[in-house]
């Protein structure tokens, strides 16, 4: 527990001195919900259109820190030698990992209250649970965590930079948050909603709504908050 706790204070600290890059990670959903909440490029009347951005926005924002920068940021940790250093000491990869995970989740705790309190400025008005909705992403931030600490773990620096954002846009793209599974080719959507932003999503969207979630987006989301955090442990590398 103390080698944890320790690390996780580590972990805050090496955060808050990349001021530049906390700046553009909590500003980037909050860009994308004033632009498409105010332009209409969707097919959708300006109600609808908030229904599913919003859900969508927080996915993102979890997609964005839990996978992307983590990814990221631990991939050159790993390059320069620096993990190679903890990994001689008691603290292992679950505790890192977990610490990794806590850290994440203060910064996506902020980006939530970011998200939610401009989408009911624009005028977004959820009917559902908000707790079920902070378990949620809690649960899509593992998920995302483990993803982006498996391309850490196993890529080189270079390549998990590659890998992280070319997976961003992908799912972006095609994973329910910038445009509907339904508008998609009937191909590509069954594809697309076994990826993990359709499941947290599609989740966010059902619980915030106060709709009946769809099993297969809670099983997608199981799945990934599983799978990858123990893929990651048993294929991370310390150098």
């Amino acid at each position: 527990m103390k080698a944890w706790l320790a690390q996780t204070r580590a972990e805050l600290r090496m955060l808050l001195r990349r001021g530049e890059s906390l700046l553009v990670t909590l500003g980037i959903p909050v860009v994308l919900l004033i632009f498409f909440g105010t332009v209409d490029v969707l097919p959708a009347t300006e109600g609808e259109r908030l229904e599913f951005l919003v859900p969508g926005i927080l996915a993102l924002a979890v997609m964005s820190t839990a996978m992307v920068n983590l990814a990221i940021s631990t991939g050159f940790e790993r390059q320069y030698g620096v993990l190679k250093r903890l990994g001689a000491t008691p603290l292992g990869r679950p505790r890192l990992m977990l610490a990794k995970t806590a850290v994440v989740t203060v910064v996506e705790l902020v980006q939530v209250v970011a998200v939610t309190f401009l989408g009911l400025v624009l005028g977004w008005r959820p009917d559902g649970s908000v707790g079920l909705a902070l378990i949620t992403v809690a649960v899509g931030t593992v998920a995302f965590a483990g993803v982006g600490l498996l391309m850490a773990g196993a890529l080189r620096a270079e390549a998990t930079l590659a890998v992280a954002n070319g997976a961003y846009v992908l799912l972006l793209l095609v994973g329910g948050i910038a445009v509907p599974l339904a508008s998609l080719p009937t191909a590509l959507g069954a594809i697309a909603t076994l990826t993990p932003s359709a499941g947290l999503a599609g989740v966010l969207a059902a619980v915030l709504a106060g709709d009946a979630v769809p099993a297969e987006s809670w099983l997608v989301l199981g799945f990934w908050a599983i799978a990858a955090p123990l893929a990651a442990i048993r294929w991370f590398r310390w150098e």
